[in-house]
């Protein structure tokens, strides 16, 4: 059993009955999401809500809410004895990014994806920056980070390591 998080950053208010219905059918319990405005743009949500599941549950979370174009959300997997953590970002211009992480969160890459950057970058360090940036999520965090500071002075919702 691992436990994560489910970050709704936008999404339109007629969507979030369907994420609350893709989220309970991912966790088979309901889902009881709160929501609330996201001052960013007019009529859209936001919400976190915690889950715990099995070591798959993040990428399920993932799969059922991808094909709902307009909302953008995040969703961390915390890791395991057996697995890696995890982090998927979500846009709709971007589409998802997959990132293995350590136990604080930090992204993790593997040497041939290090390996994979050198060699599309050659000898070009701009092109480097920009396959590594890629590689870390930055496009997607930086698509992100004005929905994520719109969230600022929520509760905060602290997890606990699973056994």
């Amino acid at each position: 059993m691992t436990q994560g998080v489910l970050y709704v950053h936008s999404a339109p208010r007629a969507l979030t009955p369907h994420i609350e219905w893709a989220a309970s059918g991912v966790l088979s319990v309901p889902a009881r999401i709160r929501w609330e405005d996201q001052p960013v743009g007019r009529g859209l949500q936001r919400a976190e809500m915690t889950w715990r599941g099995r070591e798959d549950t993040g990428a399920r979370l993932v799969s059922a809410l991808r094909g709902m174009h307009e909302v953008r959300f995040e969703v961390t997997q915390e890791s395991t004895a057996a697995v890696d953590g995890a982090r998927w970002s979500c846009t709709p211009e971007l589409g998802i990014h997959h990132a293995a992480t350590d136990h604080a969160g930090n992204i993790v890459l593997t040497e041939d994806h290090v390996r994979g950057c050198m060699e599309r970058a050659g000898d070009d360090p701009a092109a480097l920056r920009r396959e590594l940036g890629i590689a870390l999520g930055s496009p997607w965090d930086e698509d992100l980070e004005i929905y994520r500071h719109a969230g600022e002075g929520v509760p905060m919702r602290w997890l606990h390591r699973v056994s």
